[in-house]
């Protein structure tokens, strides 16, 4: 890797058979799309304004639109399915899922649209541009949610986009209702981990229920105010949830998750005014990873 190329030749091979076909039908021919993708990575991993992207890259305004292009489309996203659906086959997934969210700061040259207030996500639509942009007020100022659900093996599957102030628990069932990977031939799109770990903000019943009746296993620690509710009613308090202290020690793959997004300035702070370029400056640093 050098200042402005990123990908090797072995890595882009992978890439370059999924990306749009270099001419749509009727119109201009795009610009090399490896150059291009380049482009977008180099923004993104140094945090530069687009206007100030090195001229070997082409044309800012290429690069900013082809960007715009895919993360609208589904493009990186339908990117980010087959090299997972790939990694399947090849058995690289280790189905024990850890969940959790990060938040990012928003630059104030992203936060300067007109939105609208409240603690609305970008869950119901991937490519539609929420009301909110996926923006809100906490305690940490304007900010943005990633919330993220990685295998054992520190890899990405599922990423959608929150505002700051709002709750993990709430976006738990989208998180894992997102969930699915393709299988190499035959066969259903594998939806579900074999056992899921969440800190104690994911530690509500519904949660819990929720994994339940899916057949996945819940390694979530319990809270202190639901422990003493529970003894406080006797034996109507019923039994504890089942918690596998050993396999919670694993959790810390999505801390170090987060961190490998970190190392990418424009993803550690976000700088992008739209919540779908932004989450798709984040599917396209899982395709990397």
């Amino acid at each position: 890797m050098t200042r402005t190329v990123f990908l090797t030749d072995s890595q882009w091979s992978l890439i370059e058979q999924l990306m749009p076909p270099a001419a749509a039908k009727g119109g201009r021919p795009f610009q090399d799309h490896r150059r291009v993708v380049e482009g977008i990575i180099y923004r993104y991993r140094t945090g530069t304004p687009w206007r100030d992207l090195p001229e070997s890259f082409g044309p800012w305004q290429t690069v900013w639109k082809r960007h715009h292009r895919f993360s609208g489309d589904g493009t990186w996203d339908k990117i980010l399915t087959e090299l997972l659906s790939q990694a399947d086959a090849a058995r690289l997934i280790e189905w024990e899922a850890s969940v959790d969210s990060t938040v990012n700061r928003a630059h104030q040259h992203g936060t300067n649209l007109g939105r609208a207030t409240g603690a609305t996500s970008n869950y119901t639509n991937l490519l539609v541009e929420p009301p909110d942009h996926a923006i809100g007020r906490s305690r940490g100022g304007l900010t943005t949610k990633i919330h993220a659900l990685c295998d054992a093996n520190m890899r990405p599957l599922v990423l959608l986009l929150g505002t700051g102030q709002g709750g993990d628990s709430p976006m738990f069932p989208h998180v894992m209702s997102s969930l699915r990977v393709p299988r190499r031939g035959t066969g259903r799109p594998r939806t579900k981990p074999d056992r899921t770990l969440a800190d104690k903000a994911y530690a509500s019943q519904a949660n819990r229920k929720l994994l339940c009746d899916r057949g996945i296993q819940a390694v979530i620690p319990e809270k202190s105010d639901h422990i003493a509710n529970r003894k406080r009613r006797g034996g109507k308090g019923g039994q504890p949830p089942g918690f596998d202290k050993e396999a919670y020690k694993r959790r810390n793959v999505i801390e170090r998750c987060f961190q490998a997004f970190k190392q990418w300035r424009g993803i550690a702070t976000r700088y992008d005014k739209l919540a779908v370029n932004y989450r798709g400056g984040v599917i396209l640093r899982t395709i990397t990873i």
